[in-house]
């Protein structure tokens, strides 16, 4: 036979063989079982046997040495082994096979109950016992702020827990939150899996036994009303008198009120949108404001504290001002929780009131055993207010651009102008006039159709001519990709015409993800509202100390305090040599608290850009013209 052949031929064969033995495994369970019995008898049976034969006490009957291998090869697979008459071999491998199967049935219910146990535990059902931990409740981008900042803030506060709530598999949320959040030092994470809005899922969290619960926004500000439900379901499980506070998100104004009412007494609404907006605005007219909000949103640097001040009592708010060095006091809460901030300096403390201050750490405020020294020959008067018509370029359109358009107009002069170049059949002239309101002469809208991501549209501006430039990315969902995708373009295009124009240019970004701001082809320093990491830091915030809610709610309001950036010339003589304590005595005397400066000479030095956020009062420096100092005013 050729052996080619008879090699295809045995190659057939094989093909067969194996094809009948998958068969017989498809089969099922008593398949499987047959041939693992076959496979250990192939095995055990040839082993007991050499063993009997081998063996030097075994009989020289051939029966008994078959009995012997019977015997072994029973005790090998647990079939009783007996010898002797048929009845007896067959009622002892019955007794055998009886055991075996009460032992392997016991075996895998304890081995499936354990499974269950450790899926339930993976699927996130089991049911949190802490107490004084955090709870968020959803899962958004804002979540990865939220983690990071709540740990940092706990760095000195020992073993604490944050627990999230989301309908998300517990195992990838764990995963995304350690590749994303970063370390959280002694801060546990736990996650569990459940919808927020069901109240036997928000009963694994122990919502009743937290410290504070955040309920993150939505994506889209039509999906507020589900944080209205989470909310209600929220009050369903937890009591009036719980220890818990409440702060949620919207993104919507209309849905505000709904939420603070389904959320109950004592909780606190933010609303992003409108936020998001005023903080362009601002920033937009004052470049560098946004790495002020920065480093005081943040835990890494100098943040708002409220601390007790017992030795204050008696005194006014403009001693108390003077007798801290390396704090900046702010404001008071009085005894009755009211928050005052930047009241006059004439105000009186009160024996239970407590400091609003700007700190490292809030053990960091330790009064001074003698103020600052003060040089009041450098201190200049106030210079005539100069107020002249502004204008201002927005490129791109989105649900905030109305928003951030009625807060241009509360604040720019009479014959501002604001050009609007965007895309897209919704947007008309008439809607981008109608954000100005009707009492507003000061600012006039004048669209021009145009894509802000084309190279032809943006070429033909002349960019060197507006005061500021706000660059807006398109709503999620109707560009047919990520937001900041289109923004990124639009700055790509706007640092171009910079480059070969040789102007710079003065632009806010309103961004998504942070993580863009890192690529964006912008100078250092440029100004970011980046509206995600935004609420993430404000939450963190709030959620560590209940008094900033109302603070950063009037810092964040029209017609209250806000911060500016003022020029250094108008507090202290260019050119001098002074202390900050100087600076924040001149600021003083006009009815505004100095809390910083911004040096202009390092505006493009990272990682701060030239902003210093509580200097020490005895910091002496030079004072140069194009410095800003940083004060809370009302406007």
């Amino acid at each position: 036979m050729d052996p080619a052949v008879g090699g295809r031929r045995r190659a057939a064969l094989s093909k067969q063989a194996r094809y009948w033995f998958d068969n017989t495994l498809a089969g099922g369970a008593a398949a499987l079982i047959g041939w693992l019995a076959v496979a250990c008898l192939v095995i055990v049976v040839p082993a007991s046997a050499v063993l009997v034969w081998t063996d030097d006490r075994a009989p020289d009957d051939r029966w008994a040495k078959a009995a012997a291998v019977w015997r072994s090869v029973g005790q090998t697979l647990r079939l009783g082994g007996e010898a002797g008459s048929p009845l007896r071999v067959a009622l002892s491998v019955l007794l055998a096979l009886v055991a075996l199967f009460y032992v392997s049935t016991l075996v895998s219910l304890i081995t499936a109950a354990i499974t269950e146990k450790l899926l339930a535990l993976r699927r996130g059902h089991s049911t949190v016992l802490e107490e004084g931990h955090t709870v968020v409740l959803g899962w958004s981008d804002q979540i990865f702020t939220v983690v990071a900042e709540i740990a940092e803030a706990n760095t000195n506060q020992g073993r604490r827990a944050i627990v999230v709530l989301a309908d998300r598999d517990k195992t990838d949320m764990e995963e995304e939150l350690r590749t994303e959040a970063g370390d959280t030092g002694g801060t546990r994470i736990i996650c569990r899996n459940g919808r927020p809005t069901d109240p036997v899922a928000l009963e694994r969290v122990s919502p009743a036994t937290a410290d504070v619960v955040l309920v993150l926004p939505r994506d889209e500000p039509d999906e507020d009303a589900e944080i209205v439900k989470n909310l209600l379901s929220l009050r369903a499980v937890i009591d009036d008198d719980c220890r818990a506070r409440i702060l949620a998100v919207v993104r919507d104004s209309r849905y505000r009120l709904a939420a603070t009412l389904a959320a109950g007494p004592g909780a606190f609404v933010l609303e992003i949108d409108d936020i998001t907006a005023r903080l362009v605005a601002q920033c937009a007219r004052q470049p560098g404001l946004s790495l002020v909000y920065q480093e005081l949103l943040d835990f890494a640097g100098d943040e708002f504290y409220v601390v007790d001040a017992p030795a204050q009592a008696g005194r006014t708010y403009g001693e108390a001002q003077t007798a801290y060095v390396t704090s900046t006091v702010v404001g008071i809460v009085r005894a009755d929780g009211a928050l005052r901030l930047h009241p006059t300096p004439d105000a009186r403390l009160c024996a239970d009131d407590r400091l609003v201050v700007i700190a490292e750490d809030d053990d960091t405020t330790v009064e001074a055993h003698e103020p600052a020294a003060v040089d009041t020959s450098v201190i200049v008067s106030r210079p005539p207010t100069v107020v002249r018509p502004e204008r201002m370029l927005l490129l791109g359109w989105n649900r905030r651009a109305r928003r951030i358009v009625r807060h241009l107009s509360d604040h720019v002069a009479p014959g501002s102008v604001l050009h609007v170049v965007a895309d897209g059949e919704e947007l008309t002239a008439a809607e981008a006039g109608a954000a100005v309101p009707q009492a507003s002469a000061g600012l006039t809208v004048e669209l021009r159709r145009g894509d802000p991501a084309l190279p032809e549209t943006v070429n033909a501006l002349d960019v060197a001519t507006y005061d500021g430039v706000i660059v807006l990315g398109p709503d999620r969902g109707t560009c047919g990709g990520a937001p900041d995708d289109r923004t990124l373009v639009t700055l790509l295009l706007l640092r171009d015409l910079e480059r070969t124009s040789g102007s710079p240019v003065a632009v806010v970004t309103e961004m998504t993800d942070d993580r863009n701001t890192a690529i964006a082809p912008v100078g250092p320093g440029a100004d970011f509202i980046v509206s995600g990491k935004l609420v993430g830091l404000l939450m963190s915030q709030i959620s560590q100390n209940w008094h900033l809610a109302e603070l950063f709610e009037e810092l964040l309001a029209p017609g209250g305090n806000t911060i500016q950036l003022r020029p250094a010339g108008h507090y202290v003589r260019a050119g001098c040599t002074a202390s900050f304590a100087t600076v924040v005595e001149s600021a003083s005397r006009r009815g505004e608290c100095a809390i910083g400066y911004r040096s202009r000479d390092r505006a493009t030095t990272g990682p701060d850009y030239g902003v210093r956020v509580n200097p020490r009062k005895t910091d002496v420096r030079r004072w140069n013209g194009n410095d800003d100092v940083i004060v809370i005013t009302r406007l």
